[in-house]
């Protein structure tokens, strides 16, 4: 079974074909590096970064307002180690 088997991650059909080859060639990667100590935790965050984008895509509004050109100009940002507190 392929990493990008609908059965192991249901989420991927969300995926554009294109992510879904770096989906599973960065996968790839992450299971053939050595062990390490942080080899298990370094793979569940690639899993859960993967996830969330396919969330994104399975939400037309979320994905049109994430990648819409954000033109608008908000003003300066105020430091905000100057507070008054």
């Amino acid at each position: 079974m392929s990493p990008e088997s609908p059965a192991t991650f249901p989420w991927v059909r969300f995926l554009p074909e294109a992510d879904v080859q770096v989906f599973t060639a960065e996968l790839t990667d992450a299971l053939r590096a050595p062990d390490s100590a942080d080899k298990d935790a370094s793979i569940a965050q690639l899993l859960i970064a993967w996830q969330h984008t396919a969330e994104v895509h399975s939400d037309p509004e979320l994905l049109a307002a994430l990648t819409r050109d954000h033109t608008e100009d908000y003003g300066p940002v105020p430091d905000p180690r100057a507070t008054d507190r």
